[in-house]
């Protein structure tokens, strides 16, 4: 065991940096708690990375193109390919339309269901698509019926 006079009460091994100046001397268990802290700082900085690719991925679509949220527009989604996360983009005149996420049961009879179904009303609605099955609908009078409703599956 090497003592040292900075070091006089310590049980551990001391380990001089070669070529240091003679104040550079370390603690073993102090380096090796240090290059603990090194693995989980470039571990939690690779999770960052991954989630931020992840985010950086996503795609942004508006929903009917030019023409925006409107009638006929049921097969709009065909030949996309959504993943989750994507956000959609639902672009009408504000108090002429809105948009309703519903479930399957909602989308197939035009209602707003559940009971508790996101109604959204600015105009200009982003919504993140979540995996499985995302399905949107117009709620006023005879929208729906007229093709006013979309459906599609995320990744």
């Amino acid at each position: 065991m090497h003592m040292h006079p900075y070091f006089p009460q310590t049980n551990t091994k001391v380990i001089k940096i070669p070529s240091a100046p003679h104040f550079l001397y370390l603690d073993r268990t102090m380096a090796e708690g240090r290059g603990s802290a090194m693995v989980a700082a470039v571990v939690l900085s690779l999770m960052l990375v991954a989630l931020h690719c992840q985010v950086a991925q996503a795609a942004t679509y508006v929903v009917g193109g030019r023409s925006g949220w409107t009638f006929n527009l049921s097969n709009w989604p065909r030949g996309k390919n959504f993943k989750a996360g994507d956000v959609l983009v639902f672009n009408y005149k504000r108090g002429a339309h809105n948009v309703v996420v519903v479930n399957k049961a909602g989308y197939n009879g035009c209602s707003s269901s559940p009971r508790n179904a996101k109604v959204y009303t600015s105009g200009k609605d982003q919504i993140r698509l979540v995996k499985g099955l995302n399905s949107f609908i117009c709620t006023l009078p005879g929208h729906c019926g007229a093709g006013m409703k979309i459906q599609m599956i995320a990744s």
